[in-house]
């Protein structure tokens, strides 16, 4: 039976949601209070910082000596809230009707923070692999922090047995989630006086026609792709998110600029989706120099977070499946680091409290019941004498 989730807990995930850890601001506060919670168990923390120092991952082992390790993966930055209509302040953590409210609540600071409320149960467990926490920085907006992360864990020598990657699933062990790959398109034609189009390139134009491209796989996904089934969406999506150009009405655009995004399934290829996004620009640069020969277009890279595929009969799902006490696994329409932990050669299961309904939205909370089962699970894992 689900008991009530203990006071330390509750009072570590508020702390975490008082932080202001969006992705723009620092997330060192909370990475410290980590760090120091653990330090004084006699257990050291591995960082690693971004080029600026200014945002911190942790890496730290609870079990030292044992053969192995399990991950226990978690994102520290949340998305903003400006223009949100909260109710209350997004970072006030207040408790109310069984619920704890703020920004990170769900997405993914509890998860976190129940991690490290049995810190001194890991260490004590006599289990016969160590825990591992592996906390990030900038998963956000584009998973960059995890990157870093399992490099200076490869340097370091670990390799670990699996990882559970915390994310809201309401506790119900998830095994593949789409990915997630975004690209900005730089388009530069040649200005001109709207009454002279012929001696122009106009850039808005251009862009349209790359647009149209990328609509018109996003329909051939939706007609032809094989459908994945227990996802929201059983196929590849791919959509145009903004889109910039334009100074005036009667001069043909010299610049325009969009960005788009794929969310691949599982059995897609994302990196050949945009190859072909690719082609097609390319195929309209040499009519567009033959006016201006320094027209064309420029392509960066936004994020590429690859997606995920679990599988049902892997040691670690079973593992998430008893500690939580679902017979079930699911599906996750979101993206989470999940994908490159299983690309680094990690066996991964997404599994934690809350729900992604409430993440990124107003008034977001987790409630209690939910971190109550993720206690229980961490005191299962704790409690665990092999894996499968």
């Amino acid at each position: 039976m689900t008991t009530a989730v203990s006071p330390r807990a509750l009072e570590l995930a508020q702390a975490m949601v008082r932080m202001n850890t969006v992705s723009a601001n620092s997330n060192l506060p909370l990475i410290h209070l980590v760090r120091d919670e653990l330090a004084r168990l006699g257990v050291a923390s591995r960082l690693t910082f971004n080029q600026e120092k200014t945002k911190a991952n942790l890496f730290a082992t609870l079990g030292e000596g044992k053969p192995a390790g399990i991950i226990l993966s978690g994102h520290t930055d949340t998305v903003p809230w400006d223009g949100q209509n909260w109710s209350g302040d997004p970072l006030s953590a207040q408790v109310r009707d069984g619920k704890l409210y703020g920004r990170g609540s769900a997405d993914m600071k509890s998860f976190i923070a129940i991690a490290l409320a049995h810190a001194e149960v890991f260490l004590r467990s006599n289990a016969p692999f160590a825990i591992h926490f592996a906390f990030s920085y900038d998963e956000e907006v584009g998973c960059f922090g995890v990157k870093e992360l399992i490099a200076d864990m490869r340097d370091a020598g670990v390799k670990p047995l699996a990882c559970i990657v915390g994310e809201p699933t309401n506790m119900v062990p998830a095994i593949a989630h789409k990915g997630v790959y975004r690209y900005k398109c730089c388009v530069r034609g040649k200005e001109a006086h709207s009454s002279l189009t012929p001696q122009s390139v106009n850039a808005i134009e251009m862009a349209a026609r790359v647009i149209g491209k990328v609509r018109d796989m996003a329909e051939g996904f939706e007609r032809n792709e094989p459908r994945y089934e227990g996802f929201d969406v059983p196929f590849s999506t791919a959509s145009v998110g903004q889109f910039h150009g334009g100074i005036a009405d009667n001069v043909v655009p010299r610049d325009a600029e969009f960005r788009y995004e794929f969310r691949d399934l599982p059995t897609a290829d994302a990196r050949a989706m945009q190859e072909e996004v690719l082609a097609h620009a390319r195929s309209l640069e040499p009519a567009m120099k033959q006016v201006a020969p320094d027209a064309g277009f420029r392509f960066e890279t936004i994020c590429e977070i690859p997606s995920f595929l679990g599988t049902a009969e892997s040691s670690i799902t079973k593992l998430a499946q008893r500690l939580s006490g679902e017979q079930r696994t699911t599906q996750v329409a979101f993206g989470t680091e999940a994908g490159i932990f299983k690309n680094s050669g990690i066996p991964t299961v997404v599994c934690g409290p809350g729900s992604i309904t409430q993440a990124h939205q107003p008034d977001e909370y987790v409630s209690l019941e939910q971190l109550a089962r993720c206690e229980a699970f961490m005191r299962g894992l704790a409690a665990t004498r092999e894996i499968g």
